[in-house]
């Protein structure tokens, strides 16, 4: 189903089950809109109301599994290539948004907020509907529908400066080595700047050191496939090249407050009594 996509459209209610089995919905940025419904999770802020428009946002190598079953709204997923070739400093907000180096992030969307996302909605589904899609209106269009998001942020970068594509550069190599590399010092020599200024900089943009942020990465990864793969424990601290299993359980303990094994349990119970995987 998204083999050969690179973009996906559909109405929560019509979301085939297909879709959320699919291996490749892994290297999807998922953006979901639920419409005046109630909250899938326990928000940590004070809202005056759970019900209404909430949107919820997840990255691609996902831990949750949002049960969107009978809901009214969209999901919108995207490949981040159909975002290549733009400003980095817009990529960099994209990235801190989806919250890439943690769990889901999630939004409610005031009424006035609703009406702007939705001029927009209305011609993404257009655009998307037509039997052969002209991308690059799809690609503009995305990114003002990115761009209204971030507005609603509360949280974003107001200053473009060089610090932050070093961020942007950072998170990349990331992706890329976090599985090899665990130090500041290798990210920091292919940036060209000294482990100690590189730490400076995550810090003071994502309030974490850079080994604090690889330590993120390696927790999101393991839980992603102790959720949402076939792989035992064992599998999974060699696939995250640990040394063994046990040095790998005091890692996950150290970090999640949980062996590998208890919350694997944990999340077993929670997708019984919830339908969801909204489990952290």
């Amino acid at each position: 189903m998204l083999s050969d996509k690179v973009l996906y459209i559909k109405d929560l209610g019509n979301c085939p089950p297909a879709y959320l089995n699919d291996p490749a919905r892994r290297d999807f940025y998922e953006i979901v809109w639920l419409q005046n419904e109630d909250a899938l999770h326990v928000p940590q802020h004070d809202f005056q109301t759970l019900k209404g428009d909430w949107i919820y946002l997840i990255p691609p190598y996902r831990v949750h599994q949002l049960n969107k079953a009978g809901k009214n709204g969209v999901l919108i997923s995207f490949k981040q290539e159909l975002l290549e070739g733009d400003l980095k400093e817009f990529l960099l907000d994209v990235f801190r948004m989806f919250n890439i180096q943690g769990e889901f992030s999630c939004l409610q969307v005031s009424e006035e907020g609703s009406n702007g996302l939705t001029a927009v909605l209305q011609l993404l589904k257009e655009e998307y509907s037509h039997e052969v899609i002209n991308l690059i209106m799809m690609k503009a269009l995305l990114k003002v529908f990115l761009l209204k998001l971030i507005q609603l942020k509360e949280q974003h970068f107001t200053l473009q400066d060089i610090n932050e594509k070093r961020v942007y550069e950072f998170m990349l190599l990331l992706e890329v080595h976090y599985k090899n590399k665990r130090t500041a010092d290798f990210y920091a020599s292919k940036l060209d700047i000294s482990a100690k200024r590189l730490n400076q900089i995550l810090k003071e943009k994502l309030d974490k050191t850079g080994v604090q942020l690889i330590h993120d990465r390696l927790i999101l990864e393991a839980k992603r496939q102790i959720i949402h793969s076939e792989n035992t424990i064992k599998e999974i601290a060699f696939n995250l090249h640990f040394k063994d299993q046990s040095y790998f359980s005091r890692f996950f303990k150290q970090h999640v407050g949980q062996t590998p094994q208890e919350f694997q349990n944990n999340v077993k119970e929670h997708v019984i009594s919830h339908d969801n995987t909204l489990y952290t």
